[in-house]
């Protein structure tokens, strides 16, 4: 059950919105606040998924209400209530990370509208912070070769900046290993890290899951959705494998990059956006924009750092420490006894012609821990990586 609290000094408009709330969703607990310090002690003692706040009251204003609250629970998203002489106001507690406004009286569409889209966007940034929890273990630079210490460099230097970055190398190099340090090392990394496969997205989707729909906009399309940019606001988003991406879904990131802008399918109302934006892609895009297939401005616009990750043949000496690191999370997550590899067949794994890069080589890790033997030998290697 989605919890709202509700903070107005107006009683009859603080009733009308508890009303309309209550009797539109069973799943709406609203709770109501009658000024800002009231409100501010209610937002300390519970956990809300959304606040609706008005901007003049007494005692302690609207806007002070919003900055208190960011440094209290910075995750829960508000909807600021302005009177016609407050819309000024109310589009600066946007710049403040207010989720949007509606004026007074309150339209029940636009109302009821703008609270879903909050609530959808509450529980993609909640679960985001939840899988990042368990992600940020995961995504460990593994290696001391020249080629991986360029990279780590270059993610100092560039991390701390907005700048935009285009990941290139072959699959299974970890592109998206090196798209999340971006944003771990960075000032967004309270913030989320939306993450879009775009080649497992069917192209008439594609649009739909980065910017959103509005109800009726399609078949399917049986309510308002927030996309991907608008759950990625004030942090990262990563578009990965954006060679694979449609002409028409380019034209709408291109617009994001130069207006920092979006809209959502089905309408033309303008969504101010505040995105870091990473791309990677395994394909080389200068020839796909020889051949038509991707354009040249969107290229410059994401290519201002451009990292190259190197393959696992490049860097065979980081092999040793990459087993290494392989065997032993393995063995804890199948609940085994730790394994060793011997000098032989470290020898022969680093022989190999790794054109799976880390990724095959992970999976190699695994099936001679559960198919070697307790000290894992060259003759494992033989017969359970054989290529």
């Amino acid at each position: 059950m989605s919890k709202i609290l509700v903070i107005e000094d107006e009683a009859a408009i603080r009733r009308v919105l508890v009303k309309i709330l209550s009797e539109e969703n069973d799943a709406y607990s609203v709770e109501e606040a009658e000024d800002g310090l009231k409100g501010i002690e209610a937002v300390k003692n519970n956990d809300y998924d959304l606040v609706l706040c008005d901007i003049k009251m007494p005692k302690m204003d609207g806007v002070e209400v919003l900055e208190a609250a960011r440094k209290i629970k910075p995750e829960i998203p508000f909807i600021m209530i302005s009177g016609h002489g407050d819309l000024d106001t109310a589009v600066n507690t946007m710049r403040l990370g207010a989720f949007d406004y509606i004026s007074k009286p309150p339209d029940l569409n636009r109302l009821l509208t703008t609270v879903r889209n909050a609530l959808d966007r509450k529980g993609l940034v909640v679960e985001n912070k939840k899988l990042k929890k368990r992600v940020s273990k995961n995504y460990e630079m593994i290696g001391e070769s020249s080629e991986i210490s360029i990279i780590k460099d270059m993610i100092e230097k560039v991390a701390p900046t907005d700048a935009r970055v285009l990941i290139t190398g072959s699959n299974g190099t970890g592109k998206e290993l090196v798209a999340h340090w971006l944003h771990e090392k960075s000032a967004r990394s309270a913030e989320s890290f939306i993450e879009v496969n775009c080649a497992a997205i069917p192209s008439e989707l594609i649009e739909s899951e980065l910017f959103g729909h509005v109800k009726g906009a399609f078949t399917s399309a049986v309510k308002d959705r927030a996309g991907k940019f608008e759950a990625a606001n004030k942090g990262t988003i990563f578009l990965d494998e954006i060679g694979d991406m449609s002409l028409s879904a380019q034209a709408k990131v291109l617009r994001a990059l130069q207006e920092s802008k979006i809209s959502r399918v089905g309408t033309d109302r303008d969504i101010k956006v505040d995105v870091r934006v990473i791309a990677a892609t395994n394909k080389d895009l200068k020839k796909e924009i020889e051949e038509g297939n991707f354009r040249e401005d969107l290229y410059h616009r994401l290519a201002v750092i451009l990292i190259q990750v190197p393959s696992l043949n490049e860097r065979r000496n980081d092999i040793p420490l990459l087993i290494q690191h392989f065997s032993k999370k393995i063995t804890e997550e199948q609940g085994m006894a730790a394994k060793t590899f011997s000098d032989t067949a470290i020898k022969l794994l680093k022989a190999y012609d790794w054109t799976g890069n880390i990724r095959e080589l992970r999976n190699v890790v695994e099936r001679l821990i559960i198919l070697g033997g307790q000290d894992v030998s060259e003759d494992d290697v033989k017969l359970f990586a054989s290529k």
